[in-house]
């Protein structure tokens, strides 16, 4: 598992480090070569409109990665901030914070994520900003929950009991407890956020073309199911090993903190 996941993730690494240094163009088009089938000068084939699906395929997981960064590393900060200061506060502040947590997550994530994309219309800056919207959440509620529990350890008690402020105690004595676990927590959430990103743009709500999106390619596959299968099964496989490998690499991340231990202790 943990090979599987380490290898698959450095291949796309290395894929994509490859397809900058060889050039490609997935957005030329060859009326010519329409719906063709894998072959020496295209690897996976071509789609509808003749572009190599290899260097679209490249090209999308490109975009892929940068949304999924971008709004995990957004959605973890707001999240973890809020939750940090509503379970060390606790009173009404606590009340009011966790009062507008639980009416986002009185909505499904990915219902919410389409109503704010469609509202604020489609392209890559609205989509990132669409998933940071509804991504906090999970974050906020994990980090108040462990806050709680740990702002009666001994060592914050004992630093409070030194005059060491609100600010002080929340960074250096509860945030390192819990990294652990907000790190596993975004290592299954960047493979949610990848498959986020890929549903909006199925949906014409995300990246728009020509720009190159899983999500978009899935789209146009599925109308060639019966005369170019390898279309649709290139994408999807490409789409399902890496988000296998993010998830493996969650539970190889996870059992390597031991995250269960310590979240029990």
């Amino acid at each position: 598992m943990k090979t599987f996941s380490l290898l698959t993730l450095t291949l796309w690494l290395i894929t994509v480090l490859l397809g900058h240094v060889a050039g490609l163009n997935p957005n030329q088009i060859d009326l010519n070569a329409i719906l063709q089938w894998p072959s020496v000068q295209h690897w996976l084939g071509t789609d509808d409109l003749g572009r190599d699906i290899l260097a679209r395929v490249i090209r999308g997981v490109e975009v892929s990665f940068l949304v999924t960064v971008v709004v995990t590393a957004v959605t973890l900060t707001v999240g973890l901030s809020i939750g940090l200061v509503a379970g060390y506060k606790g009173g009404k502040l606590d009340s009011v914070l966790m009062q507008v947590t639980n009416i986002f997550l009185a909505f499904p994530g990915m219902l919410l994520a389409i109503a704010f994309a469609a509202v604020l219309g489609a392209g890559i800056n609205n989509l990132i900003l669409a998933l940071c919207l509804t991504g906090w959440v999970t974050y906020a509620r994990l980090s108040r929950g462990q806050a709680l529990a740990l702002r009666q350890r001994l060592h914050v008690l004992a630093a409070e009991s030194l005059g060491a402020s609100s600010v002080r105690v929340m960074l250096l004595h509860i945030l390192p407890m819990l990294i652990s676990i907000l790190l596993v927590e975004a290592a299954y959430s960047m493979a949610s956020v990848m498959i986020a990103e890929a549903s909006l743009s199925f949906l014409g709500l995300g990246i728009q073309a020509p720009h190159a999106s899983w999500g978009a390619m899935l789209r146009d596959a599925v109308r060639f199911m019966l005369v170019a299968p390898h279309y649709v099964l290139s994408v999807g496989v490409c789409m399902m090993s890496l988000i296998l490998a993010i998830n493996l690499g969650g539970d190889v991340l996870r059992d390597k903190l031991d995250v269960r231990s310590e979240a029990r202790g």
